[in-house]
């Protein structure tokens, strides 16, 4: 059986459009490793050719393949219209004993030498159908879409499953994403996944203040990533160290900005052993006390490396919607909650400046406890898992 994925934004690069469809390849592959598929790409299509028995991996493979905007199983027939038309007929049947009633064909003729125009297959494709008086003809709303693309095959469907567009993984370079077990954090994560960048995880765990359900839900998330950035590693740092030294020298309204900012200089130093070019967080503006303009400004002065804040203009639902498509949702509403929430102050600083976070910074005396924590931090592996 053959399945056709289209690619949607790719199309848009020019001269190194090659490089991207490459990449796209190299990851369908990756993904189908161990299994028996014929994967190519050809006029803005990828095809994969699979035994039945793989189909449902391949399935789940295109439901999380970033890179493509929709995908279909399709029947492939020989290049003529009565073969067009007798698999057309079969389609409308099926499409009939699902409920619908109108039908509509859409034809792309990409074989140049075929001699029926698109309009042409549009008409002559759709009489066996009508004359049997299966569907009607409705070319405005119809209840199926039955499509045709003619090619090196002639592919017919009907049923175009959504696709996660976006660019291939390895094509932007390499993110840490600050993973906590909250909503915000993997939907930040995905949306930097699906601009191409593959990503890294940093966890923050502070037992026992923090429990083994709560670490255990971020490996659960950042496995939920893995199957849309193909594999990701997830870096456990133990912070409970860090947080006693900040409750015990910072001023209370401080102390959530304070364990940013050792949360920053531990990503530093991460960032550069994984040679990732970004640090990844979930913030978005104004959500919460950390995330006011000034506190944000003065997190970011503590970093290294550039800080992506793919989520700083989304409001609250926005966030929830993706995090329901991706499948973070129900693993982040669990009743586990990470030391951030734990260790919130009642009253916390809204308009912190750079200066006055330095001086406290620098009266803690925390270096050392955020390299040993860094130094003792445990990793994880988690890969592309198929129909799972």
């Amino acid at each position: 059986m053959t399945y056709l994925a289209k690619i949607g934004e790719l199309t848009l690069k020019g001269a190194n459009i090659k490089e991207f469809e490459r990449q796209l390849v190299i990851n369908t592959r990756e993904c189908l490793k161990g299994h028996n598929v014929d994967v190519k790409m050809r006029a803005g299509r990828l095809y994969i050719d699979c035994s039945e028995d793989a189909a449902r991996d391949v399935e789940f493979t295109l439901d999380h393949l970033i890179g493509i905007t929709g995908w279909a199983k399709t029947v492939t027939c020989e290049k003529n219209i009565d073969a067009i038309s007798s698999v057309v007929y079969d389609e409308a049947v099926r499409a009939k004993k699902g409920g619908a009633a109108t039908f509509k064909i859409e034809a792309r003729r990409q074989d140049k030498a075929f001699p029926l125009t698109s309009y042409d297959i549009c008409c002559q494709a759709a009489d066996k159908t009508v004359d049997a008086d299966i569907l009607s003809v409705d070319v405005h709303s119809p209840d199926v879409k039955i499509n045709v693309e003619v090619r090196d095959r002639c592919f017919v469907f009907s049923d175009v499953n959504k696709g996660c567009r976006g660019l291939p993984v390895g094509c932007s370079g390499k993110g840490l994403l600050m993973l906590s077990g909250g909503l915000d954090s993997p939907v930040a994560g995905y949306r930097m996944i699906r601009r191409g960048m593959k990503t890294e995880c940093v966890y923050f765990h502070s037992y026992p203040y923090t429990s083994e359900e709560a670490q255990k839900k971020v490996e659960d998330l950042a496995a939920r990533l893995a199957d849309y950035g193909l594999e990701t590693h997830l870096n456990i740092i133990p912070f409970t160290d860090v947080q006693m030294r900040i409750k015990e020298k910072a001023p209370e309204a401080w102390a959530t900005l304070m364990l940013r900012v050792c949360m920053m200089k531990t990503a530093n130093m991460l960032a550069d052993r994984l040679n990732a070019q970004c640090i990844i967080t979930g913030e978005s503006l104004g959500q919460v006390a950390s995330q006011t303009m000034d506190n944000l400004s003065v997190t970011e002065h503590f970093a290294a490396h550039p800080v992506f804040r793919p989520l700083i203009g989304m409001d609250k639902e926005e966030i929830v919607d993706t995090s329901k498509e991706i499948g973070t949702y129900d693993i982040s509403i669990l009743p586990y909650e990470d030391c951030c929430v734990l260790f919130s102050p009642k009253h916390p600083v809204l308009h912190a400046s750079i200066e006055e976070a330095a001086r406290i910074y620098a009266s803690m005396e925390i270096d050392a406890l955020v390299k040993d924590a860094f130094d003792r931090r445990e990793i994880k592996q988690f890969t592309f898992q198929a129909a799972k």
